[in-house]
């Protein structure tokens, strides 16, 4: 289940977009803030900005330094809400301990909010009318949709509980929708044998960002494997990329299975790209 393909085709859809609204003097505009100096968090913004320039869609950088008092991080969403020249705002998680999220998840404009940072735009998902599906949980469902996957009836196991990615995923995999009305478990740090629990699943979603958890062993035989993570782990000879799956012994078991890198990542970026001309769309 490789990403690139998926990610091509949105990609290309999404470029007509970006042409459509520059025909009417219109240029999409991303503000990406950074909190953080983890070398993975700075990546994952830079990866954004890149895939934005390529297809014409502007960008701004925010960045603070971790240590810096959470009002400057306050202010900064205040303005970029206010700005008529920035059409979505995405905040890289996860921030400093000392930032009181509850607060600030309320600072950023949810017209502006491309990956249901705000408890409207997450609220909103879970009853059912979202106003954007985030990137990562809207690059697995396309990527399962792109395989044939059948998710009606079938029973989703989904290890990681994040407000990011587990929670928004499996309130889509609930939907009463094409795409959706699956059995859904969510397995997370307190949950007791979870070898068990993702021996029972005909689908297996990792997103819990702990290298190599999940291997052969706790999977069945034709279980489709959907790893969302990118794990940097330190090696002899350097630095190595791994998702939660021990992929070796996992690809042994699984019908179908992602590979880290290369699976889930493209297909989130192209679907961010997409949020964010959804919302120029939606403001202009």
């Amino acid at each position: 289940m490789r990403g690139e393909p998926v990610a091509a085709e949105l990609r290309a859809g999404v470029t007509e977009r970006v042409h459509d609204l520059a025909d009417r003097g219109v240029v999409p505009t991303l503000a990406t803030v950074l909190m953080s100096d983890d070398p993975d968090d700075e990546r994952f913004v830079e990866l954004k900005h890149a895939a934005c320039n390529e297809i014409g869609i502007e960008t701004r950088d925010v960045r603070l330094d971790p240590d810096e008092p959470s009002a400057r991080l306050r202010r900064a969403l205040d303005r970029l809400s206010a700005d008529s020249e920035v059409d979505a705002v995405f905040v890289q998680a996860p921030l400093p301990v000392h930032v009181a999220t509850a607060d600030l998840r309320r600072r950023l404009h949810p017209h502006k909010d491309i990956d249901c940072f705000h408890p409207e735009t997450l609220g909103r998902l879970v009853l059912g009318d979202p106003r954007f599906v985030p990137a990562t949980p809207a690059a697995v469902r396309r990527l399962l949709a792109a395989s044939e996957i059948r998710v009606e009836g079938a029973d989703v196991v989904i290890v990681g509980r994040s407000t990011v990615i587990g929670k928004p995923l499996a309130n889509l995999l609930l939907r009463n929708t094409t795409g959706g009305n699956a059995t859904v478990t969510v397995c997370h740090s307190r949950t007791e044998d979870l070898a068990a629990k993702t021996r029972r699943a005909d689908v297996v979603v990792t997103a819990c960002g702990v290298p190599e958890l999940v291997d052969g062993s706790m999977l069945s035989s034709g279980v489709t494997v959907v790893d969302v993570s990118a794990n940097r782990r330190v090696i002899d000879d350097g630095v190595e990329v791994v998702g939660d799956v021990e992929f070796e012994s996992a690809k042994e078991r699984a019908g179908a299975i992602t590979p880290v890198p290369g699976g889930v990542g493209p297909v989130t970026i192209a679907s961010l790209l997409e949020n964010v001309v959804l919302a120029a769309e939606r403001q202009n």
